[in-house]
């Protein structure tokens, strides 16, 4: 039988298990938020930017091959003019960033609407208009955000919980 001191030892020792794994998932919880809500904002930030007439000047995919045991990766590639108060610029983005990928057929899809020639309507960055891209990026960030506010109300009741005093009438009731 274990005495008296080593039982609260033992409550203490578990209630501060507790107390940091309802933390660890509540902060988890709140890293991917932010994360999903950054996203949302950088996406949302474009469709704020001034539109413009732009023509593709070139367009291809460049082919990488980013350490000697990798695979190849693609990246589509385009260059497109427009005017910007009073200047003609050239950009080089389809969407803010352009990410590889190891599938060719994937990145010739990206590239396939801005053959050479092709008339869009590009958005125009009015902090640094060489930054003008040609799609905006997807609100889906925001559509997603409610899957990680589960662990971060669980994480908060976990260590809520943990953190109350113990009450030997509760706990009978509840036994």
């Amino acid at each position: 039988m274990s005495t008296p001191n080593t039982a609260d030892s033992h409550l203490s020792s578990g209630r501060l298990w507790l107390a940091a794994l309802g933390l660890s998932l509540m902060l988890a919880g709140l890293v991917f938020v932010g994360v999903l809500y950054t996203a949302w904002q950088r996406a949302e930030e474009t469709r704020r930017w001034p539109g413009a007439a732009c023509v593709v000047l070139s367009s291809s995919l460049e082919i990488k091959r980013p350490t000697p045991n990798s695979n190849l990766s693609y990246l589509p590639k385009v260059r497109f003019e427009f005017n910007h108060q009073g200047k003609t610029w050239v950009g080089q983005r389809i969407r803010r960033v352009d990410i590889p990928s190891q599938h060719r057929d994937v990145a010739q899809a990206k590239l396939n609407p801005y053959p050479v020639g092709s008339r869009h309507t590009c958005f125009i960055n009015p902090a640094a208009p060489q930054q003008a891209i040609l799609r905006h990026d997807s609100r889906a960030p925001l559509y997603s955000i409610w899957f990680p506010c589960p662990f971060v109300w669980g994480g908060l009741q976990i260590l809520r919980r943990s953190l109350r005093r113990p009450d030997p009438e509760r706990d009978k009731q509840a036994a």
